[in-house]
C-alpha cells in the first residue's frame, strides 16, 4: 500500500493496524521516502527479500559495493 506522508501522519493508528497484514510505502511530493514493515516480520523474509543483491560470481561484498559506487559516479 501507498499513502502520502499527510495521509500517513493524520490515519498513524489506521495504518499502524493495516502494516500487520501489509508494508506501507509513504511517500512525499510523489516520491517514496519511507517504507513501514511489521517488527513481526520473519529474518528469513527480510533475508530472502535481499537474495541478488550481491553476485554468486566470486564478488566480495567490498567489490560489489564498489561497482555500485562507480556506476553512480559516472551518472554526473
Amino acid at each position: 500500500m501507498t499513502v502520502t506522508s499527510t495521509d500517513f501522519k493524520t490515519n498513524l493508528g489506521k495504518y499502524l493496524d493495516l502494516v500487520e497484514s501489509e508494508d506501507i510505502v509513504i511517500t512525499r511530493n510523489g516520491r517514496s521516502v519511507a517504507k513501514l514493515t511489521s517488527s513481526k516480520k520473519s529474518r528469513l523474509e527480510i533475508a530472502r527479500s535481499l537474495f541478488g543483491i550481491i553476485p554468486d560470481d566470486g564478488t566480495t561484498l567490498e567489490q560489489a559495493r564498489e561497482e555500485r559506487l562507480a556506476r553512480y559516479e559516472n551518472i554526473d
